[in-house]
């Protein structure tokens, strides 16, 4: 992914206001983002727990979305996978994330679900770059570069969910 400015990333949300872009909190280390290993730019918002956001290049431009995680967590112990990089998880490293829809059915309301890495470093996890908090990801038999590019369009078809 090529590296982002504050300015790119308030300009490319496609699911909520230039108002309510404005006011997202960014990440304040840009500058030291592994930018040659990221297949997209996601964040936890500091200031608003159950919200992250998430910026990916498609078709040329960028597309930003925030994302809601549920308020109430399951009170048992779990392995979850994630829908785009498929690392399984122990405990809650997996979470259920809702993005409203871009224009008019978002304003309706409407929304679309995945289930997503919480710290959303899904490029890092897929490259060996970023070890679990305890066990491994499962060894496949695919290649890197195949896994990457799985991820990447696990994520553009959830993307084109948000624009249908």
């Amino acid at each position: 992914m090529r590296p982002l400015t504050e300015q790119d990333i308030r300009t490319s949300f496609i699911n909520c206001s230039r108002g309510e872009a404005k006011r997202l909190a960014t990440p304040r280390d840009l500058d030291e983002r592994p930018w040659g290993d990221l297949d997209f730019l996601g964040w936890r918002d500091p200031g608003a727990p159950d919200r992250s956001c998430l910026v990916s290049e498609r078709d040329g431009s960028l597309v930003g979305v925030t994302l809601r995680l549920p308020s109430s967590r399951r009170g048992f112990p779990h392995r979850s996978m994630c829908s785009l990089c498929l690392t399984t998880h122990p405990g809650g490293g997996v979470s259920l994330m809702t993005a409203r829809k871009a224009g008019a059915a978002g304003r309706e309301g409407n929304s679309v679900g995945i289930y997503v890495c919480e710290d959303l470093a899904c490029s890092l996890y897929v490259r060996g770059k970023k070890a679990l908090r305890s066990g491994s990801r499962f060894e496949e038999t695919l290649t890197t570069e195949q896994q990457i590019a799985r991820t990447v369009g696990n994520l553009s078809a959830f993307l084109a969910k948000l624009r249908d």
